[in-house]
């Protein structure tokens, strides 16, 4: 052992001493921490787990990949700095650890913002609260940014990432990305705006693949793409198509021999507050089923020539929808619409389908005394809504409108919330 050390751990009945300077060690102490003999040990015993004690080692095993995570991104950092950023070091990478080299440059990449501009992000791997994955969400959402504003945006986030999935972690950093550097995030928005393109792949057996990049958010969105599709007339009994073979067909017509350039009627959900839309401050709008936008984009789609607007009421403290501008529909279809501006998107934790694209179900069943009301009604896409008929899962409302999911059985004390 190298007399620098500056602690010892004993894993797998070996005496270690740590020091930056003892290559051999470290590599062996990582070595018994998962060395295959131990590892079988753990694998034989999660046969005999309960459902409980499955999830618990589930999550376990995720916080320590986590931290292994983390200790890979130090070592590709470290290797870039010896390297003096040499763009060989991807090739190196791709090597070392059998990856493409595309994802080689990404891992090394992210390595170097880790260490650098978001430490607290990389201090929550270490923690266990934040997988690798969702930590190449941060990297990516604030690669834009100079060191000193994302170094912000990392220690605003650092309360706000843990438990959330990847989506999640990309959209909470993508608006705390735009609030820390909220003109930078307005050009950012228009230089995207202005390379979007076709794109044509070749597949196999017969398939090719058309994608539009960098396409207009507001009519990129769900449920604006294949709406027509989905809100035209029942399909006669002899279609065969699915739903989405349908959508497909009908974009390949309209590209083929529709009306290029004609601009057509869509839908969106635009949240956006008052001052704001004035232009008296520039607070991210939220487009839902979408994220946060720029202020100068959320203006920029509100002020169309063709937009309508809708009065919608909220608390000022939670954002929770309190009223909206009524005259349109009868009460049964406003209270529908009520629900889902509410709701915005699916309200199982996680899930982000429109709430326009969602059922509505009753949070007390109807046959248990439920009412077909606001207070009783939320949405939940198609699989969502089957969910709560599975074994051990329910779900209620709080009197805040906070929805509370509890999985495999109810007297658990670890549940799954989300705020409207």
């Amino acid at each position: 052992m190298a007399d620098s050390a500056a602690r010892s751990k004993s894993v797998g009945g070996r005496l270690y001493g740590l020091s930056v300077d003892t290559h051999n060690a470290t590599v062996a102490l990582l070595e018994d921490l998962t060395d295959s003999s131990f590892l079988e040990d753990i694998n034989t015993s999660v046969c005999s787990l309960d459902d409980r004690d499955s999830v618990a080692v589930a999550q376990a095993a995720s916080e320590g990949i986590a931290r292994l995570e983390a200790i890979r991104f130090r070592a590709l950092a470290q290797l870039n700095r010896h390297r003096d950023g040499a763009r060989s070091v991807t090739q190196e990478v791709a090597f070392a650890l059998s990856f493409m080299d595309n994802h080689a440059a990404a891992m090394v990449a992210v390595a170097d913002a880790l260490t650098t501009r978001l430490p607290c992000t990389l201090g929550l791997m270490d923690r266990g609260l934040v997988s690798g994955f969702g930590a190449m969400k941060v990297a990516a959402a604030t690669a834009w940014l100079s060191d000193e504003d994302a170094l912000a945006a990392d220690a605003l986030l650092e309360e706000r990432l843990p438990g959330k999935n990847p989506d999640q972690i990309r959209k909470a950093a993508s608006y705390t990305a735009t609030t820390v550097d909220r003109e930078g995030a307005d050009k950012r928005t228009e230089h995207h705006r202005e390379g979007r393109r076709l794109t044509l792949r070749q597949g196999e057996t017969g398939v090719a693949s058309i994608e539009i990049e960098d396409g207009p958010v507001e009519k990129s969105t769900p449920p604006t793409v294949g709406s027509t599709v989905k809100r035209g007339r029942s399909r006669p009994a002899t279609e065969t198509r699915t739903l989405d073979q349908l959508r497909a067909d009908v974009a390949l017509d309209l590209l083929l021999g529709g009306q290029g350039g004609v601009s057509e009627r869509t839908e969106v959900f635009l949240y956006m507050d008052l001052f704001t839309y004035l232009g008296l401050n520039n607070n991210p709008a939220e487009l839902a089923g979408h994220g946060h936008i720029p202020a100068s984009l959320a203006r920029h789609i509100a002020t169309g020539p063709n937009a309508v607007l809708r009065r919608i009421i909220t608390d000022p403290l939670s954002g929770q929808v309190k009223d909206l501008g009524r005259g349109r529909y009868r009460p049964t279809a406003g209270v529908d619409e009520y629900v889902r501006v509410r709701d915005r998107e699916c309200r199982r934790p996680g899930c982000h389908r429109l709430a326009q694209a969602c059922d509505l179900d009753h949070s007390v069943p109807w046959q248990s005394g439920g009412h077909t009301d606001a207070d009783d009604l939320v949405s939940f896409c198609r699989r969502d809504h089957r969910l709560k008929d599975e074994p051990d899962w329910s779900y209620r409302l709080a009197p805040d409108g906070t929805h509370r999911h509890h999985p495999y059985r109810t007297d658990l004390r670890q549940h799954a919330s989300a705020a409207p």
